[in-house]
């Protein structure tokens, strides 16, 4: 099957996971008056759905490197939908934690399938490839939140998620049926399309091996540091803009431009990463949010207008963690364990998000303002940004001293 056409799947249902992660923000406020319960206590089932969504991808990924995505994906359709449309009857917080965890199992089998297709069918364009595949994944929120917030107005948040979580579960198992790995014979196009900047191994590393060598940990803890700040904003943009006085006319379109520019963002950090490096464009990006995370709690104070470009910043400088990570994976650690690999990296999105959620939340209630946890964002955002210039001078993993030093 032509390789497009199993980017254009991939993109679909990356699209409806998308909808899982970044409109939960817009039923926070919700939730807690049908419920009385509090924003910390709802925030945790965010963490949940994160670290379910991350922590079960090693082995779904080792499952698609191995038996294909399709049938995967079949199974992911069924847990997303079902999932996400149950979250409105939740009676008690344990059903909530539950139901948004299904759902992030869900969406961890279609992550690790989907960005599956840019990094075993497109080896000549990883960087873009990834880009877009992730674009769905962080925009595809945008055209959903101004229905879901209609919804919510005039019926319930209860129908949103019912109705959302319905269309979701079916575009995703129609996107599944045509997803599959690259067979033996496949060969991609050349040509002189290829980066030429990009550093590349031409060995390939299964997960075991690359456990075995420091690179991996330092991408672990880049990725991690950088994905705090990202997922705290996500979790926490309703509860930060209410703090600061914004109506939800303000919130709607920054929640409905915040995708746009996460997409957006993914798309060219990735372009411009098969052009002059995965590591030079880490520096530049990962500086670049460090200042657009501080830039919310001090030009984002000064009015709606500013907050609304403030965020949208963040987001078009955050999302290239989940392009240029997967990207400098299989470049680093070759591509034919790919999905295995790289769900290794983004289990740190687990990690994260227990910051960027529930601890995030705690450490608002207990100061009343949210300087504290922008600039310890930022200040994680810094400190990647400079160990992605020392990953400059590191030579390529040698797979030799990785097998040796297992045995």
């Amino acid at each position: 099957m032509n390789r497009w056409a199993q980017l254009a799947a991939a993109v679909v249902a990356m699209i409806m996971i998308g909808n899982l992660q970044y409109s939960w923000t817009l039923f926070v406020k919700p939730i807690i008056a049908a419920t009385g319960w509090k924003l910390s206590d709802v925030q945790w089932g965010f963490t949940f759905f994160i670290a379910f969504e991350t922590w079960v991808m090693p082995l779904s990924g080792w499952l698609i490197d191995r038996l294909g995505p399709r049938v995967f994906l079949s199974l992911a359709a069924v847990l997303c939908g079902a999932g996400w449309a149950g979250l409105g009857e939740a009676k008690s917080l344990t059903a909530l934690y539950l139901l948004y965890s299904t759902a992030g199992v869900g969406a961890a089998l279609v992550y690790s399938g989907s960005i599956a297709v840019a990094l075993k069918w497109f080896p000549d364009r990883r960087g873009l490839a990834a880009g877009i595949i992730a674009a769905g994944f962080g925009s595809g929120a945008a055209p959903f939140i101004p229905i879901i917030a209609y919804i919510i107005r005039i019926a319930d948040y209860r129908a949103a998620f019912l109705y959302t979580g319905i269309a979701q579960g079916l575009l995703i198992l129609m996107a599944a049926q045509v997803l599959r790995n690259p067979d033996a014979s496949f060969r991609p196009p050349t040509g002189g399309t290829g980066p030429v900047k990009v550093r590349r191994h031409s060995e390939e590393f299964n997960s075991f091996q690359m456990l075995r060598t420091p690179h991996f940990y330092l991408f672990y803890l880049m990725m991690l540091m950088m994905g705090v700040g990202g997922l705290m904003v996500t979790a926490q943009v309703a509860p930060v803009a209410d703090s600061l006085g914004l109506g939800m006319a303000a919130l709607t379109l920054a929640l409905s431009l915040n995708p746009l520019a996460n997409g957006a963002g993914r798309i060219f950090w990735g372009w411009v990463s098969d052009h002059v490096g995965r590591e030079r464009t880490m520096v530049v990006a990962f500086f670049l949010q460090s200042l657009c995370l501080m830039s919310v709690m001090t030009l984002g104070r000064q009015s709606a207008a500013a907050f609304i470009v403030s965020l949208a910043l963040v987001y078009f400088t955050w999302g290239e963690v989940y392009v240029l990570f997967p990207s400098a994976c299989a470049d680093y650690f070759g591509a034919r364990h790919a999905s295995s690999n790289y769900s290794f990296l983004y289990s740190t999105k687990g990690v994260a998000s227990i910051v960027g959620g529930g601890l995030a939340a705690r450490l608002f209630e207990q100061t009343g303002d949210w300087t504290a946890v922008f600039y310890g964002s930022a200040a994680l955002a810094l400190c990647s940004a400079v160990m992605a210039a020392g990953l400059r001078l590191m030579p390529l993993p040698g797979k030799k001293q990785a097998t040796v030093s297992s045995t």
